[in-house]
This record gives structure tokens, sequence and C-alpha cells, in this order.
């Protein structure tokens, strides 16, 4: 049993997510660091469990955004970057209306921050080129809520002192 918190934290941080960036690459994922950012997300509300169901419902529909999104900026029949605003704020408005009448179901957070990565990976590519992209993106957004951040607060309370 290790003493101090902090150490048992560092470990398990030391650990575990390099664990998941080595294999979810032989799982064809290409963008593990996902994951990093949405147990991120996870420790910064507070490592509570009771959120992974509505975290991970929300990072989901960020993932289903951001491809509505990529489709919509290349599609929309406006001129220079009233496509990009007129799709960012579309989708901004009804996700946030969405999520804080449904915030039991969806994590608001979730849903922006993941949003905003789920367009970083996958607007470069466009939609033609997402393949699958959306899949990995989802993945890895789970892996970061269940595994980079769950399981990694679990190991680091069972190898740290008792709280």
């Amino acid at each position: 049993m290790i003493k101090d918190q902090r150490l048992a934290l560092a470990i398990s941080i030391g650990l575990l997510p390099p664990i998941w960036a080595v294999v979810s690459g032989h799982f064809g994922i290409t963008c593990g660091a996902v994951a990093l950012i949405c147990a991120g997300i996870y420790v910064s509300a507070g490592n509570k469990v009771e959120l992974g169901l509505p975290m991970s419902l929300g990072f989901l529909l960020s993932d289903l955004m951001a491809v509505c999104a990529v489709w919509l900026m290349e599609n929309l029949p406006f001129p220079g970057d009233a496509n990009t605003f007129l799709t960012l704020a579309v989708l901004g408005f009804c996700a946030v209306l969405l999520c804080t009448r449904l915030d039991k179901v969806f994590f608001l957070p979730a849903v922006l921050s993941g949003w905003a990565v789920g367009l970083t990976v996958m607007g470069p590519l466009g939609f033609a080129n997402l393949g699958t992209m959306p899949l990995q993106v989802g993945v890895a957004m789970l892996a970061g809520v269940w595994y980079a951040g769950w399981v990694v607060d679990v190991f680091s309370r069972l190898i740290g002192p008792k709280r």
C-alpha cells in the first residue's frame, strides 16, 4: 500500500493511460489521445461515477454533432465562412437547449468539449474521408471516461491510502 495519495495517483496515471496509448493503435484507433482529453473532463467533474453515463452519452452526442457539422459546413450553400458560422451557431444553440432540458441524460460540458475535439479530429478530413473516424473517436471518448478516468481513479484508491 502506498502511503501518499499523490504518489498513488501519479503511479496510476503513469501506468494505465500509456497502456491505452499503446493498445488503442493495435485496435485501429488512430486518435487514442482523445481518451486522455475526455478523462481530463471526467476528472475535472470530480471523478463522479454517477456522471459516467451522462458524460458518455454527451460525448457520443458530440461525436454525432461533429459528423453533422462537417457535412453541413461542406454542403450549406452560403458564401465563405457563413456555412461555418451558421453550423456552429445552430448546433451549439440546439445542444445547449437539449442538454439543459435533459441534464440527467447528457452532460453539457462533455457535449461541448467533445464536439470541439470531434471537429478538430474530423474537420480536416472532410466528410467524404471520415471512414471509421467517428467510430474511433466515440470509442476513444468512452475509453477516456471509463478506462482513463474511472479505472485510473479506482486503481489509485486501491493502491493508495484509505480516504
